[in-house]
């Protein structure tokens, strides 16, 4: 029965990893098409509110909270997992994600009332934060205990840099166009 929930947490982990970076892409749209001139905007505003509340709380929400269910019953299945550094570690950065999902929450909230706080910009640097948690936490879960935690903040701090390098190339290359 472990596995069964184990694949089922892995599932849903995954819908709602998808369900963060697709909500953000959504995001830049909207701001983008903000920009556009009537009825453009109006029309394009009404399709990204419509496909964005469909994917925050048909698949995002309900993703996050099953995932969490289930590893809930992992835990409780197994709790020497408790135990582990890695998994302390692990929670940690779940509950980054949590923040994360909280603060794309609010930015929703504003969008769905038109209000735009943020540039096209900073959401694809923000869409970013999903990733950097992605890649911790798949790394923390395969090397558990051979994790070497010095290499692996470096190698975090690194991966974070880079993504911000490229971040700005892209940008670069976009304003030429």
């Amino acid at each position: 029965m472990y596995e069964y929930i184990k694949s089922l947490h892995l599932i849903f982990v995954i819908t709602w990893f998808s369900g963060l970076f697709y909500i953000v892409r959504l995001f830049v749209y909207q701001i983008e098409a903000n920009e556009k001139p009537s009825p453009e905007k109006e029309i394009l505003q009404k399709q990204y509110k419509i496909m964005t509340y469909r994917l925050w709380y048909i698949i995002t929400w309900p993703s996050a909270i099953l995932a969490t269910l289930f590893a809930i019953w992992l835990l409780i299945l197994n709790p020497v997992l408790l135990q582990m550094s890695w998994m302390h570690v692990k929670l940690g950065f779940v509950f980054a994600l949590f923040l994360y999902q909280f603060k794309c929450q609010q930015i929703y909230t504003q969008l769905q009332r038109d209000e735009i706080k943020y540039s096209s910009n900073f959401m694809r640097l923000w869409n970013e934060g999903a990733t950097i948690i992605l890649f911790a936490v798949v790394f923390l879960v395969i090397l558990k205990n051979a994790f070497n935690w010095i290499y692996g903040v470096i190698g975090i701090f690194l991966f974070s840099i880079i993504i911000m390098l490229g971040f700005k190339f892209y940008k670069r290359i976009r304003e030429r166009k």
